[in-house]
């Protein structure tokens, strides 16, 4: 199973910043962009630079989802009651392919989304193939039985590299995890600095 390492490199150094927090990531090396250009002085960002910045390093954490997915997330945080940036990191972390990582049964976002696509994912005793899916509160995601073996699986599972949050019960011995809430911003164990009011305004624009 690809991990399409080169293109979420690809993302921390355009942003430079290690946005999943991964000790093989080429921004702990050079902290500067890709390409030929890429050591040339930072000019300061206007405001527009800034929210579009915290929208792409959002954008890409969440495996780099489409911006048409992206902005129909966004609407959606729009649409419900609520504080919009709360509700935003809300529904990115109810994504399957987003709970399926937090879960720890892959290494990556990236390879969650293609786990979720081959359909290796059950979601209450069903078969579930689309990354995007919402998984609800109380939900039970379980990898299917012969795929519990698969070497990225074990792998991850043992992995010291970070810690299931309080809002998933995940439990590896079975290999299934029950989405025990939607986490406030504070929940969420980001590894960088995320900034989802800075992507309310770049939309409000």
């Amino acid at each position: 199973m690809s991990k399409r390492q080169s293109a979420k490199y690809k993302i921390d150094r355009r942003l430079g910043e290690n946005i999943w927090g991964r000790p093989k990531s080429p921004v702990n090396r050079r902290d500067y962009g890709p390409g030929q250009h890429g050591q040339r002085r930072k000019q300061k960002l206007s405001d527009f630079g800034i929210q579009l910045r915290a929208k792409q390093k959002l954008k890409g954490y969440y495996g780099n989802i489409t911006e048409k997915q992206f902005r129909r997330t966004f609407a959606e945080a729009v649409r419900r009651k609520g504080n919009t940036p709360e509700n935003l990191i809300g529904l990115l972390e109810q994504r399957l392919d987003a709970v399926v990582y937090r879960a720890k049964f892959v290494p990556t976002v990236f390879a969650s989304r293609q786990f979720v696509n081959h359909g290796h994912v059950m979601v209450n005793g069903v078969r579930t193939n689309i990354p995007s899916y919402q998984v609800k509160e109380g939900d039970v995601i379980e990898v299917r039985e012969k795929s519990k073996q698969i070497a990225l699986v074990l792998e991850a599972v043992q992995s010291p590299e970070r810690d299931v949050p309080e809002y998933i019960d995940a439990d590896h011995s079975k290999m299934t995890a029950k989405f025990v809430r939607v986490p406030q911003l504070s929940d969420v164990p980001f590894p960088v600095h995320m900034e989802p009011n800075l992507v309310v305004e770049f939309y409000s624009t």
